[in-house]
């Protein structure tokens, strides 16, 4: 034991200056060296070095747990404050942090993050263009007795944690019901074409229904006016500020 104490005596000089340290050493050399002997000659009482060894991985934990709300502050704040749990989780992994979309939701809740959507208008009809106009067929008619016999479709938006998505749909005037619908980043006539062959394959209705829409450049495009006639299909556009 002689060598094995001036060995320990030998890392004293170095280690007494800091207790949390001294407790470090002795858990390091606990298996070389009886603890009681350790803590004699540490200088820290063997009660004490119990009561430490128990709560490393708590304040651990507190580091660990303060790092993580500090860092989502930060990737919120960096993101112009934009940010819902799954892109905040998106962020974390970049970053090296295992958090998940749940953990993300837990600390967003906690630091009172709330992302903001922006209130802005988004306009979805041009109908400033060289096309066509088509006649107003529907005229406000907008009492339907049978189903298959007027569709009218528009296109909308909504912000999402991914930006602006463009919405069309496709709805029955008889029943109401959406018949056909697509959504995408961008609304481009195709975004408009997707709707209506999904209404169509799903009702597959006769020839002569009338679809009615409003004058933007997207309806009264040739590719769109192209599926509107192979579907046998009257086209009815309404009247400039009026649906």
């Amino acid at each position: 034991m002689a060598n094995g104490a001036r060995n320990i005596k030998k890392g004293r000089s170095l280690l007494c200056d800091r207790t949390p340290i001294k407790y470090g050493f002795i858990r390091e050399q606990q298996k070389t060296f009886p603890i009681t002997v350790l803590c004699k000659v540490m200088e820290v009482s063997t009660s004490a070095f119990y009561a430490w060894i128990k709560t490393p991985e708590d304040t651990d934990k507190k580091i660990l747990k303060k790092q993580l709300e500090t860092k989502a502050v930060q990737l919120f704040e960096e993101n112009k404050k934009i940010y819902g749990s799954r892109r905040l989780s998106e962020a974390f992994i970049k970053e090296d942090f295992q958090v998940g979309r749940y953990k993300a939701k837990q600390l967003m809740k906690k630091l009172g993050l709330k992302p903001r959507y922006p209130k802005r208008f988004k306009v979805t009809t041009d109908s400033n263009h060289n096309d066509a106009i088509s006649p107003n067929l529907l005229n406000r008619k907008f009492d339907v007795t049978m189903p298959n016999k007027v569709w009218t479709t528009d296109i909308t938006y909504v912000w999402t944690l991914e930006g602006w998505l463009y919405v069309v749909v496709v709805i029955d005037l008889f029943s109401r019901q959406v018949v056909g619908w697509s959504i995408d980043d961008h609304m481009r006539t195709s975004l408009c074409v997707n709707a209506l062959q999904m209404a169509f394959w799903r009702r597959k209705p006769d020839p002569g229904l009338q679809h009615h829409s409003d004058r933007g450049s997207q309806y009264a495009s040739h590719e769109y006016r192209e599926h509107l006639k192979m579907m046998k299909m009257q086209q009815s556009m309404s009247r400039k500020g009026d649906c």
